[in-house]
């Protein structure tokens, strides 16, 4: 059986496509904020190949600090070191200029930018050493979104940080940014337009994804750098 990777967001669509290809070799620990539908069947089958744990951390819980800890100290307790963990959770909401609020705006921080830098602050203690710390940002931090800058904005603050955690946390954790172009489009999206607007002329993939994840992971050289898959799409 592989080492434990924990997942943060294991929620969302990438998360659990994430999910699936990390469980070839390797144990997991998944969060998400509450259930979803088929969530249950899911964790079943994946279980089917690797073990499996769960969390419940959601962004909006005034208890969410001491929670993530009581679950990582329970974890190590139990025997369980993790090897490595991404944050991928977040939201990708429109938010036009002309149209903000304070209220909109502070779910979006704290959603893309609070809950993560949380995460990373619970995580970073119980991390092997030479672990990595993943972060999922957006290629957006190369050339803002002008429909979402709130969330453009959260995205390149978390980006910011990739460097000031990975001093904070050197030599015994390693910090490496995901900046990430369309994956996994939404049901409104013209996926052959999207795809044209790259170099590459196609949409990328989970699997591209988690191969730029298991490659920051085997390079303990590696450490405070930006790693970004978009297909040339900020150069088109």
């Amino acid at each position: 059986m592989g080492p434990w990777w924990i997942l943060v967001g294991g929620r969302s669509r990438l998360g659990r496509s994430l999910a699936e290809s990390l469980a070839l070799d390797h144990r997991l620990v998944l969060t998400s904020s509450k259930p979803w539908d088929e969530e249950s069947r899911w964790l079943e089958s994946l279980s089917k190949r690797t073990q499996v744990r769960t969390f419940r951390w959601n962004a909006d819980d005034p208890e969410l600090v001491p929670t993530m800890m009581a679950d990582l100290v329970a974890l190590g307790d139990a025997g369980a070191v993790l090897e490595n963990a991404v944050i991928a959770a977040g939201t990708f909401p429109e938010s036009h200029l002309g149209h903000w609020d304070a209220a909109s705006l502070e779910a979006t921080w704290r959603t893309n930018l609070t809950f993560p830098l949380l995460a990373a602050q619970a995580l970073a203690p119980h991390l092997a050493d030479g672990g990595c710390l993943h972060l999922l940002l957006d290629t957006a931090i190369h050339h803002p979104f002008l429909k979402r800058m709130p969330y453009t904005a959260s995205k390149a603050g978390l980006a910011a940080l990739v460097p000031a955690l990975a001093m904070a946390l050197a030599p015994r954790v390693r910090v490496v940014g995901h900046a990430i172009g369309t994956v996994l489009p939404n049901e409104e999206s013209d996926p052959a337009d999207l795809a044209e607007r790259n170099l590459l002329k196609r949409l990328g993939t989970p699997e591209d994804l988690a191969r730029a994840i298991r490659y920051a992971a085997a390079s303990p050289y590696l450490t405070g750098d930006i790693l970004t898959l978009d297909g040339g799409w900020r150069w088109a």
